[in-house]
């Protein structure tokens, strides 16, 4: 078994995931009182060195609005995800999270646009490498991923990607702002494009995948 083995880049990602995870729940833990934690106290709290949280996220900024962002919408989401009542269904599933996110979205979009701003151009700490790899959380990923859990034996594992990948370009504070800065929509407008948009990828990923085992 060869370091690039899926498995063992499987569990490396999964280990970066539960880090990264560990760290934004101490950020979050920290901020609950009201008080803006140093790097130094979320990384004692975290068991992580300074060095580690800097290998996540470029700057305290970066990390705290994150970490608010994910205090916001993680519950309602889960919530959303884990109905009974579309657990087959990964259309229904993907409306539901898009949905939540956008009936959060007035406390969050903000967030989203400062994130974004960072993540464009994000500050280098002193004595720091870059961040290499994603510079956004998984967040996302994995909740789309949740979303879609129904069809991953079904698509195979190259097809269930590509639809994630693409989800991701259609699901997200970057296409709000595109749809309310680029083409001026209102709220209704715009779920109403992204539910079409993320629904019309599910679909085609169905049939590309019936047309596929005929």
């Amino acid at each position: 078994m060869t370091s690039d083995d899926p498995v063992r880049r499987g569990g490396r990602e999964a280990q970066r995931r539960r880090t990264r995870k560990a760290i934004v729940e101490a950020a979050v833990r920290l901020s609950a009182g009201g008080a803006t934690p140093s790097i130094d106290e979320i990384a004692a709290a975290a068991d992580v060195s300074r060095r580690t949280v800097y290998a996540y996220f470029p700057s305290l900024d970066h990390l705290l609005i994150d970490a608010t962002a994910g205090a916001l919408n993680e519950p309602p989401v889960e919530e959303a995800l884990n109905d009974p009542s579309i657990a087959d269904d990964p259309a229904a599933r993907v409306d539901a999270l898009i949905r939540t996110l956008l009936k959060y979205s007035p406390q969050s979009l903000p967030l989203g646009r400062r994130l974004i701003r960072l993540t464009v151009d994000p500050p280098v700490a002193s004595g720091t490498e870059e961040p290499t790899g994603p510079r956004r959380g998984p967040r996302r990923i994995e909740w789309l991923e949740q979303a879609c859990e129904p069809l991953r034996d079904t698509l195979g594992q190259e097809a269930y990607q590509r639809l994630i990948s693409a989800l991701t370009i259609v699901v997200g504070w970057e296409a709000q702002i595109a749809l309310r800065d680029v083409r001026g929509l209102g709220p209704e407008a715009e779920e109403e494009a992204i539910t079409w948009a993320a629904r019309a990828l599910v679909e085609a990923a169905i049939r590309e995948h019936a047309a596929d085992t005929r």
